[in-house]
Order: C-alpha cells, then sequence, then structure tokens
C-alpha cells in the first residue's frame, strides 16, 4: 500500500491554497486526490454541457436544487467576503498537478446521489428546520463576519458537526458520515495503485477518514453508499391520508341532513383556501400573476390527487413566461446576492414550484381546522349524525 498525506482544508481559504502547493512540492505525490465528483470537476474546470433546462425541470426534484443552490450560494458568499473563490484550494490542486503531470483522482460521491440521500433520508421535522436554517443563513451571511481559519481547527469542527447532528441526525449522516466512508474507500483504491497519495479534502471529513483508513475493516460496503435511499413515500401517505378526511367530512355533511348549502360551501371553502394561498405563495416566490392564477385554479383539484402538485402547473407557465435557458444555470452559480438569485428565471422558476407546493399543502391544513368554524357547525353534532344515517344507509343497501 502506497503513503497517504491528508491535507484539511476550508474550502474558502487561501491560507488552505497555499498549503496546498507547498506540501505537493514537498511530498510529490504520484497522484493527487481531491474532494469533488466528475460534475463538479468540470464545473470547476468549466467543461462539458450545461443541463437542458427542460431536463431540470422534468426531474420535479425542487426542494433538492433549491436548497443545492442555496448551500452554493451561501459558500460563494463566504468566500467573496473573505476574497478567495469558493473551491479555490481544489482548483490549485488541479492546477498544479496539470503542470507537474500528475493524476488526478476524483474521489467524492456523486452530488446527485448525495443531495438525494441526504434529502430523502431526513424526517418531516429535519426538512422544516432545514428549510428554515438555509432561510436564516441567507440573512447571516450578509451580516456575519466569520473567522476561516478556525474553521480548520478540529476542535471547531467536531463541535460544529457534533451541532448539526442533533440538528439534523439523518441529514449528518447522509452529507458527512456517508461521504467519510466513500471518500476512504476511494482513497485506499488509489494507495493500492500509487506509492504517495495526496488527499484534499474538506478538513469536516478528516477525522472520519483517519478512523477509517487505521481500521478498513470498519468500512460499510460501497453498494451501500451509492444506491438511492430507501424512504417512505411520506408526502404520499400524508396526501392519502388528507384526501381521505376530506371524503369523510363530505360524506358526514351530506347524510348528516345540514342540507345542500352547506356542502356547497365546504366545497367552495376548499377550491378557494387552496387557491389563495397557493396564488399567494407563488406572488411571493417573484411568480408571474399567470403563474399565480393558474396555482388557483388547479390547488383544489391537485391537493386531491397524490400524484400531481399545484406546484408544478405554475412552473410549467412560469418556464413558458420567463423562458430560463442554460446561460441561466451559470448565473445561479454566478450571483453575487440573493436578489440577484431571485431575479434568474430559471432559479424563479424552481422556486414557484416549490413555494406554490408549500402554500397548497398550508391550504389543506388549514382547511380541516377552519371549515366547521367558517360553516358554523358543531363538527361533534354533525359527524355523530352523519355517520349513524351514513350506517343505517349501507345497512338498507345490504
Amino acid at each position: 500500500m502506497g503513503e497517504v498525506r491528508l491535507i484539511g482544508t476550508a474550502h474558502v481559504s487561501q491560507e488552505s491554497v497555499d498549503e496546498v502547493l507547498a506540501e505537493i512540492d514537498a511530498f510529490t505525490p504520484d497522484v493527487i486526490a481531491v474532494e469533488l465528483d466528475a460534475g463538479r470537476y468540470a464545473g470547476l474546470k468549466k467543461q462539458g454541457e450545461a443541463p437542458e433546462v427542460d431536463d431540470i425541470l422534468k426531474g420535479g426534484n425542487f426542494n433538492q436544487l433549491l436548497i443545492q443552490w442555496v448551500l452554493g450560494y451561501i459558500q460563494r458568499k463566504i468566500g467573496m467576503d473573505v476574497g478567495v473563490e469558493p473551491g479555490a484550494e481544489m482548483k490549485a490542486a488541479i492546477q498544479a498537478a496539470e503542470e507537474r503531470g500528475v493524476q488526478i483522482g476524483l474521489i467524492d460521491r456523486d452530488i446527485g446521489i448525495t443531495l438525494q440521500r441526504f434529502w430523502g433520508g431526513m424526517t418531516i421535522w429535519e426538512k422544516c428546520k432545514m428549510i428554515y436554517a438555509l432561510g436564516a443563513s441567507l440573512i447571516g451571511v450578509d451580516e456575519g463576519e466569520i473567522d476561516i481559519e478556525s474553521l480548520k481547527q478540529q476542535d471547531v469542527i467536531s463541535a460544529a458537526l457534533e451541532e448539526f447532528r442533533k440538528f439534523s441526525p439523518n441529514g449528518a449522516k447522509a452529507l458527512i458520515d456517508e461521504r467519510d466512508a466513500y471518500l476512504a474507500h476511494q482513497i485506499i483504491g488509489l494507495s493500492g495503485r500509487f506509492e504517495r497519495v495526496l488527499v484534499v479534502i474538506g478538513a469536516g471529513h478528516r477525522k472520519g477518514i483517519e478512523g477509517y483508513l487505521l481500521d478498513p475493516a470498519s468500512l460499510p460496503p460501497m453498494a451501500d453508499l451509492t444506491t438511492k435511499a430507501k424512504s417512505y413515500p411520506w408526502g404520499k401517505i400524508i396526501g392519502i391520508v388528507m384526501i381521505l378526511m376530506f371524503a369523510f367530512i363530505l360524506i358526514t355533511i351530506i347524510f348528516s341532513g345540514v342540507g345542500f348549502n352547506v356542502l356547497l360551501w365546504a366545497l367552495l371553502y376548499w377550491v378557494i383556501l387552496h387557491g389563495v394561498l397557493t396564488a399567494v405563495f407563488t406572488l411571493a416566490a417573484g411568480g408571474h400573476p399567470l403563474s399565480a392564477l393558474t396555482g388557483f385554479l388547479v390547488s383544489g383539484y391537485t391537493a386531491v390527487n397524490p400524484i400531481l402538485a399545484a406546484g408544478w402547473f405554475s412552473a410549467i407557465v412560469e418556464a413558458k413566461i420567463r423562458k430560463p435557458t442554460k446561460q441561466d444555470l451559470h448565473k445561479i452559480f454566478e450571483a453575487e446576492s440573493f436578489s440577484e438569485m431571485r431575479k434568474n428565471s430559471l432559479f424563479r422558476v424552481v422556486m414557484v414550484a416549490a413555494l406554490a407546493n408549500v402554500g397548497s399543502t398550508i391550504g389543506t391544513f388549514a382547511y380541516f381546522f377552519l371549515i366547521f368554524p367558517a360553516l358554523g357547525i358543531d363538527p361533534g353534532v354533525m359527524m355523530g349524525q352523519g355517520m349513524t344515517n351514513f350506517w343505517h344507509w349501507l345497512t338498507m343497501l345490504i
């Protein structure tokens, strides 16, 4: 096995850039392994074709896209504040390897798999906290000063990782633990082929990787790290439960004898509440009024269809109006402020899709809290009478 030397960096640190270059000269590695996958390597090198906008929208992973873009923006903003481009140490390592004729090893897991396992593995509560934390970070990154070099100190890293594990145990598993194992697998593979392996990784991964390198037998199988996360379709399950509750309310209204007018108002409240909240959230995302109108018109129906979402329809209209291009995708990753990102046509389409769905979901929960006070009905009396009459009707049929 070859000799392995790890460099733990802060991804927006000039000192890390200098450290990487100095270590390359001192260690003279046969291969330089960097914490990148093929896609991010091409992006860093500005090589390869950007994905088609239609493919991005058809993927439907709007929440994952927003998280990826917002995380990328936060990192870029920190880098701009300290005058260092995010990933500068990786770029410096790649350039140095090319100049010296040293092979480059791309050792990180595909970002698509990581994000899918990250988002798919989290509980609903963890997702809500993550969205809130990212929103707060967008404000905090513009206001606070960060000591970048302190981010490489092991005690600071350990404390930060421990806090993240408390905040989102499943998120930490996908972003940190699994990638520690994946990176270690790749490093061990390289060490079997090369005598001197220099590894450039984020400082947060160093401790975990060192543990695996000391005890390779503890590594989980690679297959467990590269498949899509198996998670319960909680969104669909909750949607079906809500549909059943809505049907239950309608049935009890019909059989309670309160009258056709009450049933009609119950249906109108369903349509109006979903439609208004979907439209409001669409406009809050910067959507066009026609996108908001589309959300208003379809939300009442999509809320009772677990395979459709109001945000998809609003996003389709938004994309037709804004006509995002491949250049918009590049501009998202070059934006210097969040307001600049929000003006980007592609970012706005994805925002519309995500927030329109949020509005429709809130409408469903709000309906069950507001419907009986709005109708002026005692739910206990209506449900009791309705179910009694419904049961009697069923027995008559049988």
